[in-house]
């Protein structure tokens, strides 16, 4: 039992291995330039899903952190963020446009799987327009950028607040 004098004690936390904002400040700055363009038109809450399923898949638990507080700050709710991952077995939280996101981020994501299957993409274009098509594929694009940089550089998370990087 714990009594509430009893510390927890949590693994350490890791450093980052690279500081990427500091050492390719242009890149950085392009990749917030794209990331803000490639949001507009899309709906808030189904940008944050797309941003934290990808991240989900790619492990990157620094993007977890961010965009699951900016989603809770943007109203979603705790319970269809924690399905997310199981998405597959939990559609009934989803609706079916929130659903054709979801699927093609996966495909679009997961590249060694091959091509993003027909059926995926023409679910995703019944229920987008062709801008807001272009504008989701473009947003799942960036944040696939961004994971592979916050996984590489081992960004530590936790310390992200909602909004910080708008």
């Amino acid at each position: 039992m714990n009594s509430a004098q009893e510390t927890i004690e949590y693994a350490p936390e890791h450093s980052p291995r690279l500081q990427f904002a500091q050492y390719a400040p242009e890149v950085y700055k392009a990749l917030i330039r794209l990331d803000a363009a490639a949001k507009q038109g899309l709906d808030p809450t189904l940008y944050e899903l797309v941003k934290i399923r990808a991240s989900q898949l790619n492990h990157c638990a620094f993007c977890l952190d961010m965009h699951t507080k900016d989603a809770l700050a943007a109203g979603e709710s705790v319970e269809r963020i924690v399905q997310l991952s199981a998405w597959e077995e939990s559609k009934h939280f989803y609706t079916g446009k929130e659903l054709a996101a979801i699927e093609l981020t996966e495909a679009i994501t997961v590249l060694t799987d091959g091509f993003v299957p027909d059926e995926v993409y023409d679910r995703a274009a019944k229920h987008f327009e062709e801008a807001e098509l272009a504008q989701l594929i473009a947003a799942i694009t960036v944040i696939n950028a961004w994971n592979r940089i916050g996984v590489t550089t081992r960004m530590v998370p936790g310390h992200y607040r909602p909004g910080q990087h708008d």
